[in-house]
């Protein structure tokens, strides 16, 4: 029976169109998923929005329409064009409107009810609309500018808003020792390590009640017993990690999906590692597998913000440089889990030195090569030991570390083989034994060699490059589609042992 992955980005708030700080996440988490299906394992990638609650009601009033116009309009016209225009292969798309979501809150809310884990009560606190979140007074900081002698939110930099309401209630606070003893007994649940220390730190202070409802409003889901309330946008959201596979109508496919690990922004993992798993224990339902919490992408030294004018869409990257170098860049240059900072310049330094001369003229050097020397035939022999022990260690390593979350070591690994072959070409000048009768045998084995090495890199790298793999594949003999080979016997590929002429793969970009 094949291993279970279901992996999950966070639903992102649909109140303004996407920018590279989503894609990014986005696209680590596809390289996941298309990881686990090269695996073999039944892989199970869910994506969508989170259409509910008080700023999206704002932004829609502020532009003269409803809620639902608004969510509608944005997740066809940019949400969802998105994930096409960066090859990504969701297995589903959920939106907290739909109904089959809002019938897994009810359902999920009741059971939590019923059970004596919700109660009415009353409260005051400082709330942050733009997060839809209550803060505490470490959340904030001293604002600067307009609100100078105000405190405001340290990731909107805004003033919170004062709220006083009578809601309903989640005993977050009766879970703190449960929590604490997940964290202990599964070190790995939260991460990365900076990630789970800063998430049990935060529980150990202890926890308060969460406040679940809203009376004010009523863009959102009713609360089932009583329909005054909408349930509190962020306990609704997490609910689409199950409402999404079944849970409470479909039992065979959520006991199938259930449980999964979740990529999402460091900024939000509390929500997933300490109110999610609360919830899921008073559900009694498995805690999910991962929580991994990755860093941000910063522009100028600030984190990836429309409101700060430092949001980059993703089609500015891709109409230049394309959408596998785009995949290639954001999962390459930043060590997955720590902040990153973007740059154009980086960008364009290593999609020339590591893309157009490192695996594209490794390439295509070696087509030409088997075509001069062998009429595009590869020679029917082993590859040289000293690479053959390469190319097998680093398809070991990189599926060790997506084990980690390690995307950029799994890649590392790909373009190790790549340096390898391209220093392989100029120790062995294939050029000079091919004037050498004595030699052929010799010059059968380097073309060998460096073909089974471009094919085991192609393989390992297609969950990052869905597009330019391809082709390289079947330049090389590789046989159907390179997604699905199977990848953790990358290095033992074997093709049609012929070659075939492509154009260049990473043509050289003008500066900009």
């Amino acid at each position: 029976m094949p291993a279970r992955f279901t992996v999950t980005t966070p639903i992102y708030y649909v109140n303004d169109v996407p920018h590279i700080g989503h894609a990014y996440n986005e696209v680590a988490t596809d390289v996941l998923a298309r990881w686990h299906r090269m695996r073999g394992d039944d892989t199970f990638m869910l994506t969508g929005t989170d259409e509910h609650g008080q700023k999206i009601l704002r932004t829609a009033v502020a532009h003269e329409t409803t809620p639902q116009e608004w969510t509608d309009r944005l997740v066809e016209s940019a949400w969802k064009p998105q994930l096409e225009l960066l090859d990504i292969a969701n297995d589903d798309f959920i939106r907290t409107t739909d109904e089959r979501h809002k019938v897994g809150v009810r359902i999920f809310l009741q059971r939590l009810y019923d059970a004596g884990w919700i109660y009415h009560g009353e409260f005051e606190a400082e709330y942050c609309v733009g997060c839809e979140e209550y803060k505490t007074p470490g959340d904030l900081v001293p604002g600067t500018g307009e609100y100078e002698g105000q405190l405001v939110c340290a990731i909107h930099s805004r003033p919170v808003e004062t709220v006083r309401e009578a809601n309903y209630f989640f005993k977050l606070s009766q879970f703190q020792q449960q929590l604490l003893d997940l964290y202990d007994a599964r070190p790995d649940y939260v991460q990365p390590e900076h990630v789970r220390n800063e998430v049990r730190q935060f529980v150990a202070q202890g926890l308060t009640d969460l406040s679940i409802s809203r009376s004010t409003f009523d863009w959102g889901i009713a609360v089932p017993w009583d329909e005054t309330h909408v349930v509190y946008v962020w306990f609704e959201a997490l609910l689409n990690y199950v409402s999404a596979i079944g849970y409470g109508v479909d039992e065979e496919q959520f006991a199938r999906r259930w449980p999964a690990t979740h990529i999402v922004g460091k900024d939000i993992a509390r929500f997933h590692a300490v109110i999610w798993p609360a919830m899921q224990m008073a559900a009694g339902i498995e805690v999910s597998d991962h929580v991994f919490g990755h860093g941000w992408l910063l522009v100028g030294g600030e984190k990836m913000s429309k409101a700060k004018a430092t949001g980059i869409e993703p089609r500015q990257i891709t109409d230049v440089f394309g959408v596998d170098a785009f995949r290639y860049y954001f999962m390459r240059a930043i060590a997955f889990g720590s902040d990153g900072s973007f740059s154009w310049e980086d960008l364009d330094a290593r999609y020339h030195a590591e893309l157009a001369n490192g695996l594209g003229n490794l390439a295509s050097r070696t087509i030409a090569m088997v075509h001069k020397y062998r009429d595009g035939v590869v020679p029917d022999v082993a590859p040289v030991p000293e690479v053959a022990a390469l190319l097998a260690t680093s398809v070991e390593r990189a599926d060790a570390a997506i084990d980690r979350f390690q995307i950029h070591e799994a890649i590392e690994q790909a373009m190790r083989i790549v340096d390898r072959l391209n220093g392989f070409v100029t120790e062995q000048a294939p050029w000079v034994l091919a004037k050498d009768d004595a030699q052929q045998e010799h010059l059968d084995a380097v073309l060998a060699t460096l073909v089974q090495g471009i094919g085991t890199a192609a393989i390992l790298l297609a969950p990052v490059m869905t597009r330019s793999t391809q082709a390289l594949w079947a330049a090389v003999g590789g046989e159907g589609a390179v997604r699905d080979q199977p990848i953790r016997e990358a290095a033992a590929w074997r093709g049609t042992g012929r070659v075939e002429t492509i154009p260049p793969l990473f043509p050289r970009v003008e500066a900009q």
